[in-house]
């Protein structure tokens, strides 16, 4: 049996990052493993320089559990970058807005959502009581995926000892307003093993937050009931 922290993630929307382009964001249907790292992070009150906090996040397992996944959609925003020619390290928005002139063009990106997002969330190998703390009362604002992506109910984590992964993440507490017309996951995306995998290669394990330098790692993909 194996101690876990389980918790729940239920946003109006999310974004979960896949490998970007400049003028095309797109997104995964499930958080990886530097959303749910960052998002304990934020919660514990470690900031983006901390190589040393971060670097402690490392000792969490993960796995995410798909309720419900969303419709995808995009929303687009422009861009304009000031030329380092005209001024290298603007201080405000004020002085970039100063520097720019007509002739700075503005480039139109593309970000892909996920709307009614239900996730319920499995971590162990870290210090569990001190991680529940933290997300019942956040050090800093946690959101799902991005910033304007708020969490619309509390997480309500919890200890549970389990068996295995997959029995754990049924503990999770969801909010009353959600409605779910299955009980068992979609699919569940899992840092080790489960049984009748399928294994995929994500690129989401954090190695550098303030360079955003990402590693490669294996993700086992789990769907519930199958075990061959």
């Amino acid at each position: 049996m194996t101690d876990y922290l389980v918790f729940s993630l239920v946003a109006p929307m999310g974004a979960f990052g896949e490998l970007a382009g400049h003028e095309e964001r797109g997104s995964h249907q499930y958080p990886g493993r530097s959303t749910i790292l960052g998002l304990l992070g934020a919660a514990l009150g470690v900031r983006r320089d901390d190589r040393q906090g971060q670097a402690a996040l490392q000792v969490w397992k993960t796995a995410v559990a798909a309720l419900h996944v969303g419709d995808a959609w995009q929303d687009f925003h422009t861009v304009q970058t000031v030329p380092s020619a005209r001024i290298k390290r603007p201080t405000t928005r004020r002085d970039a807005l100063a520097a720019l002139n007509r002739s700075d063009n503005g480039l139109i990106t593309r970000r892909t959502y996920h709307s009614d997002c239900v996730f319920s969330v499995g971590m162990w190998g870290g210090s569990i009581t001190t991680a529940i703390s933290a997300l019942e009362r956040p050090r800093f604002t946690t959101y799902l995926g991005r910033k304007s992506c708020p969490l619309s109910a509390p997480m309500s984590p919890k200890f549970v000892p389990a068996d295995s992964i997959e029995e754990a993440l049924t503990h999770a507490v969801l909010p009353e307003f959600v409605e779910l017309t299955a009980a068992k996951p979609r699919f569940i995306a899992s840092d080790e093993p489960i049984g009748g995998d399928r294994v995929e290669s994500r690129w989401d394990n954090p190695r550098d937050r303030e360079g955003w330098h990402f590693s490669q790692r294996q993700v086992h993909i789990h769907t519930p009931g199958d075990s061959s």
